[in-house]
Order: structure tokens, then C-alpha cells, then sequence
């Protein structure tokens, strides 16, 4: 972890093709090491949440080069690496499980980010007839008190098709379904680093299971 930590911290420093070029074969080293991470990671979640089933590291990690096209950041590098392991990959739209490693804003998270809007108004439905159930998990002591909802895209209003007054109405006005949990640069380089992230992710298990009834539904 060090090294990848040592490369990444580096390349936030030095965002630019030039210093890049030079340090490819770090990027290289660190790349392989960060893939076989999510290797061990994709076989652990396996066993807790067979629906991941088999997947390529490699289209579960995201790429370092940024899309700059329609960016005021012309910074041509993303200064992390991130693996999203779910079924199909990380392009699957499925609920799944994420590590972000970033000096200073690492975390683990899970559910699904930015669903296409049939599938974030079938979980709303999902949440809307069952609000019990998806209330229990996310008050789930475990749950609770190690993850955070991502609501910096939520509705200020209520979603379009559900009554305004119902009193669970701030459920259903995230965007995105995914919670999370910082990771503090000591915690990176714990020996129990790699369990403490798998424990995470079981965490974040019935979240999930809750979101595929809610995909599969129709």
C-alpha cells in the first residue's frame, strides 16, 4: 500500500503528462498491485454475496486518465485508483461494493452511484412499499454507525410520482444510494487493512440485497 499511497500522492503534486511519462513504470507497478487487491477483495465478497459471481479486476478498476472535454480541470490524471466490484463490472449499473484509495480522501463505499432513472425510480418504488424493510437496514446499529449516506446530489423536493407528504418522504429524494465510510491514512497502512475492508463490505450486504429486489423488480 505504501507504494501505491507514495505514487498517488506523488501524482496529485505532478498532474501533467510530462512527469507521467517519467513515473510510467511506477504507475504500471502500482496498477498491477492495486488489481490484485481487487482480486482478493472480489473472491472474499464471493463468498457473502454470490450474485458478484466471476469478474475481471481489470473491468471493475477505473481508469487513471480523466475526460477533460467538458471539465474547467484540464488535469489530465485522476490522483486515485478505484475498483467498483458488482455483477457485470463496474459499467453494469448493479449494486456493488467500492474502495477508493486517495491520500487524504480514501473510503469504502457500496449501493449504486448516479442510476440511469428507471432504475432510481424502481428503488424509490421499492422503498416507498417497503419502508420498514429499508428502514431496518440502514438503522442497523453495524450499518448506522460506520456508514454515511452520499447525498451531496439530493432532491430538494420530492421526487416526481410520490405523495410529498409521506412521512418517510426524505428517503426517496437521494439521487444516489450509496453510503460510505471514510478511510484515514493510518487505516490504509494497518496490517488488518484488507480484513477491515472486507468486514465493511459486509456491512454494506443487505443495502444491496435491498436494491436488487428493488432492480429486478417489474
Amino acid at each position: 500500500m505504501h507504494e501505491i499511497y507514495n505514487f498517488l500522492k506523488d501524482l496529485e503534486q505532478h498532474n501533467e503528462r510530462e512527469w507521467f511519462d517519467e513515473n510510467r513504470e511506477r504507475y504500471q507497478a502500482t496498477r498491477t498491485q492495486f488489481l490484485h487487491l481487487t482480486d482478493i477483495l472480489i473472491n472474499e465478497i464471493k463468498t457473502f454475496d454470490p450474485a458478484v459471481g466471476f469478474q475481471d479486476s481489470k473491468k471493475c478498476m477505473f481508469r487513471i486518465f480523466r475526460d477533460v472535454r467538458f471539465s474547467k480541470d484540464k488535469s489530465p490524471y485522476k490522483s486515485n485508483y478505484g475498483s467498483f466490484i458488482a455483477k457485470d463490472g463496474r459499467k453494469g449499473g448493479n449494486p456493488g461494493y467500492y474502495l477508493h484509495i486517495q491520500p487524504g480522501n480514501s473510503f469504502v463505499g457500496g449501493g449504486v452511484y448516479g442510476p440511469p432513472s428507471d432504475k432510481l425510480k424502481k428503488i424509490r418504488s421499492e422503498i416507498y412499499s417497503n419502508p420498514e424493510e429499508f428502514i431496518e437496514i440502514i438503522e442497523a446499529p453495524e450499518f448506522k454507525s460506520a456508514f454515511t449516506m452520499y447525498d451531496s446530489d439530493k432532491l430538494k423536493i420530492a421526487p416526481k410520482g410520490f405523495p410529498k407528504e409521506w412521512e418517510h418522504i426524505d428517503l426517496l429524494r437521494y439521487k444516489s444510494y450509496s453510503p460510505f465510510k471514510p478511510i484515514s491514512d493510518e487505516e490504509l497502512f494497518d496490517e488488518k487493512f484488507i480484513e477491515n475492508v472486507i468486514e465493511d463490505f459486509r456491512k454494506i450486504y443487505h443495502f444491496n440485497r435491498f436494491l436488487y429486489s428493488a432492480i429486478d423488480t417489474d
